[in-house]
């Protein structure tokens, strides 16, 4: 039987939250005299040299004095309809707007870090109840064609599929769910899978809209505001925090 649990304070998460707080770059390990060494890269500097890197592979600070959470992703979609604002990369890359270069699962240690505590993810059964949670705001950076910084909250780059008038309601910190294989017992937190910030509801999203959205094909209520969406491909960072 498989096992869901939500995942409010799970002991991975203050783990890794713990681990995240106290880490130091990790340095790699020198070469013996004797030794031939290979050529190595050169990494390429840290964009936020001031924040904390929670990884050394995935793009994702914490900014403690501002309690803000930047990750960096690109843009997947700059038009046609969307289930997801943005998603782990190679996941829902097709009908998301921005794909993250940072997993579901760290975000969500980042947003603890930052003090916020998820509430619960939506629920249909017996029927519909509403994603819970704080507020979180969702800001997008990116630099356009001429060099310029150019800064939008994320619901100006969504709109209704039927009105055509912007995203008006705020992402809650639902938290998602985890799984547990009861073949080995591994456990995977499900908006790894794509459901990372949702437009359509899912039991499994980290961050949802507290109103009734279908993720029905042929019913989905948001889009790409197209004129409003830098080009595929543009990298971008969001900034995230708590709505105030």
């Amino acid at each position: 039987m498989s096992r869901f649990f939500h995942c409010g304070h799970p002991a991975a998460f203050s783990l890794l939250v713990a681990a995240a707080a106290l880490a130091t770059p990790i340095l790699p390990t020198p070469t013996r005299a004797e030794e031939p060494s290979a050529p190595v890269a050169t990494p390429e500097p840290d964009r936020h040299p001031d924040l904390r890197r929670l990884s050394t592979t995935e793009d994702i600070w914490i900014d403690p004095i501002r309690k803000e959470v930047v990750v960096g992703g690109a843009i997947a979609l700059d038009r046609g309809m969307i289930e997801v604002f943005a998603c782990p990369r190679h996941t829902k890359d097709h009908e998301a707007i921005v794909a993250t270069a940072a997993s579901a699962r760290l975000m969500h240690a980042a947003l603890l870090a930052i003090g916020l505590e998820p509430g619960r993810p939506v629920s249909f059964d017996p029927e519909y109840s509403a994603a819970q949670g704080p507020a979180v705001e969702v800001i997008v950076r990116w630099t356009n064609e001429t060099g310029r910084l150019q800064q939008r909250r994320a619901q100006e780059l969504i709109r209704s599929t039927t009105t055509k008038l912007q995203l008006d309601a705020d992402w809650v910190f639902a938290g998602s769910v985890f799984w547990k294989d009861p073949a080995d017992g591994q456990e995977y937190y499900q908006a790894d899978g794509g459901d990372m910030i949702c437009v359509s509801n899912f039991p499994t999203a980290m961050l949802d809209l507290p109103l009734e959205s279908s993720q029905a094909n042929e019913a989905l209520m948001f889009e790409v505001f197209e004129d409003r969406v830098p080009p595929r491909g543009t990298e971008v960072e969001l900034v995230l925090s708590a709505k105030r």
